[in-house]
């Protein structure tokens, strides 16, 4: 990691604005290895100099990485004029610089990685990389043998090419619905609801079980989270290299 000035640690914390924590700075209340520090610009090396506001220590983490179980009635984004959004769930960390990885619907529900990681977040939506994204959904009709075929050879859904090859699993099919599992290697705006209408079907519930190697932990609730285990962690970061 690499050295930071002084006012960009305490604001990737989350302790106020540029502005704001150089007037703390300036204000004597900010202290590097227990000497106080009125320039901003001094640079503090993470997990070496210890930095402390108004005598409590800040401890940086240059990314942070969340699971959410992303409730129904919540978008996806960092602020939203009328909506609650997946941001304000994480009222763990006090950083202003996480975003969701990708977008799930308004009313899907499920796996949604938050973090402040841009090149995992890119790596992770890139095209070019087809990483796997896993759906239970509830189907307002039959699935047969038929829709799993399509869905096989590539379902136009009105753009200029097929979606890619998708592997649809039947875990039950009656007159009236249907539960089924979708694999999809792509992320177009609302792919998974279009691909049934395609087929002549419509999605009347949906929620993301996976994103590459990340499974939803099933013991949170809807609007939970927790921090990436290690190991989840360590599994998603082969995604960069």
């Amino acid at each position: 990691m690499k050295a930071l000035r002084l006012d960009k640690y305490l604001s990737d914390l989350g302790r106020g604005t540029r502005s704001q924590v150089k007037d703390f700075i300036r204000q004597g209340r900010v202290t590097v290895n227990g000497t106080v520090v009125k320039a901003a610009d001094r640079k503090v090396m993470p997990g070496t100099d210890v930095v402390a506001l108004d005598g409590m220590t800040l401890d940086y983490e240059e990314f942070e990485y969340y699971m959410l179980n992303k409730p129904a009635g919540c978008v996806s984004a960092t602020e939203d004029p009328r909506d609650p959004t997946v941001v304000g769930l994480i009222t763990g960390s006090s950083r202003r610089d996480l975003f969701p990885v990708g977008r799930l619907d308004k009313d899907t529900e499920g796996l949604l990685l938050i973090t402040n990681d841009g090149e995992l977040a890119h790596r992770l939506l890139s095209p070019k990389h087809h990483v796997p994204k896993t759906y239970l959904a509830r189907i307002d009709g039959p699935v047969t043998q038929d829709h799993i075929r399509l869905f096989q050879e590539g379902v136009n859904i009105g753009e200029e090419r097929p979606a890619l090859p998708a592997d649809l699993r039947i875990l039950k099919s009656a007159e009236h619905d249907a539960l089924v599992e979708l694999t999809i290697c792509e992320g177009k705006f609302h792919q998974v609801k279009r691909m049934f209408e395609a087929v002549g079907r419509t999605v009347v519930y949906l929620k993301r079980l996976s994103m590459g190697s990340l499974l939803l932990d099933q013991d949170l609730k809807p609007g939970e989270y927790r921090n990436l285990t290690e190991e989840e962690r360590n599994r998603l970061l082969c995604y960069k290299k």
